[in-house]
């Protein structure tokens, strides 16, 4: 009868301790494709407010211009860093190199360095992922002597 009693409380302990391990799992998978979702809906909209201005006949390249950022880097080269470095391609704004964590499985028309490297001088970084602006930005801060900019602002100010 005891051992029954111990069999029985320890599988109802089992199956609660992998009911609460399921539900912790699953509340952190929901957690990782929210941000995903989110940061996805977030490139999205500045696209759409790319393409805005462009249908106005603005340029990015004007912002540099007018700010005197004649030389650049562009933080983050997945799918708008890789635009940009495009549409400043046959510019007079000198795209010096691109800083991303992923640097050695990217390939690029320039230099792509890490954040933990060393950082040449620059008028400007500008970062693509504006979902993650402020930690980079917090990254950055020590490292470079130059305007860090969100390039979502940047789309909003031409």
């Amino acid at each position: 009868m005891k051992k029954g009693m111990v069999m029985f409380a320890s599988t109802l302990a089992g199956g609660i301790a992998g009911a609460v391990a399921m539900w912790k799992i699953k509340g952190k998978k929901e957690a990782v494709a929210r941000e995903f979702s989110d940061k996805h809906l977030s490139i999205m909209l500045m696209y759409n407010q790319w393409l805005a201005t462009k249908q106005e006949g603005k340029s990015v390249v004007s912002f540099f211009k007018e700010n005197g950022y004649n030389s650049i880097a562009i933080y983050g080269m997945s799918y708008v860093g890789e635009r940009l470095l495009e549409e400043l391609k046959d510019s007079e704004i000198i795209v010096k190199y691109a800083i991303d964590k992923n640097a050695d499985h990217i390939y690029a028309d320039v230099d792509v360095v890490s954040p933990e490297d060393v950082l040449d001088e620059v008028d400007a970084v500008v970062v693509t992922s504006n979902f993650y602006f402020d930690a980079i930005e917090e990254k950055l801060q020590d490292k470079v002597d130059c305007p860090i900019i969100n390039f979502e602002d940047i789309l909003y100010e031409v």
